[in-house]
């Protein structure tokens, strides 16, 4: 009897690490079409509200792009992203001078989750930066970053 409890609650407990890193993509049309048109929609968890806030209000120097939008859609979008954003979950959320962090790969959960890559790898034509998410987590789009879904390209 006790083997019976005993293995769903081990088999649960041992498919959390797996779960933890699987973020569910809320649907909202507008992040959809603005956010995807120059790369993937990066689940809102990944930075806290602070960070999205801020980013969405610095469009206009959007990591050395001109990522405009109209402001009541840009304010739709900030609302969605600081509604669904990842909290105390990703760890440290400003950087040593006290500015929010707007970088995903500066995050805690990205540093310690990525510490074993080597430099040369982020550098690979196929990857080209730890931005490119996809590049390696073939299921990013759908939210899942699982180790499962992990294949580094040559």
């Amino acid at each position: 009897m006790k083997l019976r409890i005993a293995l769903p609650v081990l088999l649960a407990a041992l498919a959390l690490p797996a779960l933890a890193d699987n973020y569910s993509l809320p649907k909202n049309a507008a992040f959809e079409e603005e956010c995807t048109s120059c790369h993937i929609a990066y689940p809102p968890q990944m930075l806290d509200a602070h960070s999205w806030l801020h980013m969405m209000n610095g469009l206009a120097t959007h990591f050395g792009t001109d990522a405009s939008i109209d402001d009541k859609r840009r304010a739709a979008i900030a609302d969605f992203l600081a509604q669904n954003s990842g909290g105390r979950k990703t760890g440290r959320t400003v950087d040593a001078r006290g500015n929010p962090l707007l970088r995903i790969t500066e995050t805690a959960r990205f540093e310690k989750k990525h510490r074993k890559v080597d430099a040369a790898t982020w550098k690979r034509a196929s990857i080209k930066s730890p931005a490119n998410c996809g590049a390696c987590h073939t299921q990013a789009a759908a939210g899942d970053y699982s180790e499962r879904s992990i294949t580094i390209p040559k």
